[in-house]
């Protein structure tokens, strides 16, 4: 591993066996088994491997805790299927960070990466990427959690049969939302299923459970049914924007006039069809968010206003994902915002 200015520069390790040690370390101990991104291929008695990602992001630990959990279970006995599973930031996981600062977003550096292409990172996950699709997989899961109150849903980059099939597998709750560029799951969209399993917050043993569940489901399963899911089978939403606070926005209870003071309890609002009218705050600034839709669009006009000194959705969404942590809003979003998909919207074929 090479050292630029403060921060070292990753390089990918490959292993075919976990490392002594592996199944009850700690994530911020992880470090001293495994120095940097490792890619962990693991044989079964199906060839075609299921790749799994854990800890792109080093504070989000239900992974780590699920695969160890999963693989204490099945110990001594040959996985059902092949298993190539990425060990990602683990840097960050030793300070119990999503990313270290000045370190790219592990979850925005995989192919199609616009604003990381080129760099040390993107380089490591386009070599992840390029040996995963060698050996033909038969599916890709990254698992996450999130800092809100969300139900367990998976996040799906194109609506085809055998996709909704392996979000199904985990929760009955599916956002399709098309991807930001460079992200594990848009990736692999349209070259095999794909979904991220947002696993509630970490550190919840259930929520650890909830994940093994599904990358052993995923892991036994021969193939995938060649029908499509019936309506009643699948809740689907489709996401229309993220939502971020402009840089120049302070934040919390010390903002100044100009700033965005969130309303308690924001985040119970997630998962829940709100209508217009309903209030995230309170501001002086003429619009604290940028509201970008899939087309790369600011759309803050359309889905919120600020009169009178309060920011509201100016039509009816759904969030996901609300926090009112500020270093997460920072590194990444304060929201994202769906809409429910009927059977009218969806391509044919996708849902009976």
């Amino acid at each position: 591993m090479a050292v630029v200015g403060t921060l070292a520069v990753p390089e990918l390790t490959i292993r075919d066996s976990l490392p002594d040690g592996f199944l009850d370390c700690a994530p911020r101990d992880l470090h001293r088994l495994l120095p940097e991104p490792t890619l962990i291929e693991l044989p079964g008695r199906r060839a075609a491997p299921l790749f799994v990602s854990i800890l792109l992001h080093g504070n989000e630990t239900s992974s780590l805790a699920a695969i160890q959990q999963l693989l204490r279970a099945r110990a001594g006995h040959a996985l059902p299927r092949a298993l190539m599973l990425l060990v990602g930031n683990v840097s960050a996981a030793r300070e119990g960070l999503r990313r270290l600062d000045g370190q790219p977003d592990y979850n925005r550096i995989w192919p199609g990466t616009v604003a990381h292409a080129g760099t040390p990172e993107a380089a490591v996950m386009a070599q992840v990427h390029a040996r995963v699709l060698a050996r033909q997989p038969f599916a890709a899961i990254d698992l996450h959690n999130n800092t809100g109150l969300n139900p367990y849903y998976a996040v799906v980059c194109g609506p085809d049969p055998r996709t909704l099939h392996l979000a199904a597998l985990f929760s009955r709750i599916a956002v399709w939302f098309r991807g930001i560029p460079g992200t594990q799951t848009a990736s692999f969209a349209g070259a095999i299923p794909a979904i991220t399993a947002e696993c509630g917050q970490p550190g919840v043993a259930a929520n650890a459970t909830a994940a093994a569940r599904l990358v052993d489901a995923a892991l036994s399963l021969a193939a995938f049914p060649d029908h499509p899911l019936r309506h009643e089978d699948i809740d689907l939403y489709h996401t229309m924007a993220v939502v971020r606070v402009r840089p120049d926005v302070a934040i919390g209870a010390a903002a100044d006039a100009a700033g965005l003071r969130f309303d308690a309890g924001l985040d119970r609002m997630n998962f829940r069809e709100m209508p217009a009218g309903a209030r995230f705050g309170e501001t002086g600034h003429a619009m604290p968010v940028e509201v970008v839709d899939e087309a790369g669009r600011d759309v803050a006009g359309k889905f919120f206003s600020t009169r009178g000194g309060v920011l509201r959705l100016r039509r009816d969404a759904m969030p996901a994902m609300l926090t009112c942590d500020e270093r997460v809003i920072r590194q990444d979003c304060l929201c994202y915002l769906m809409e429910r998909v009927g059977g009218h919207d969806m391509p044919p074929g996708a849902i009976a």
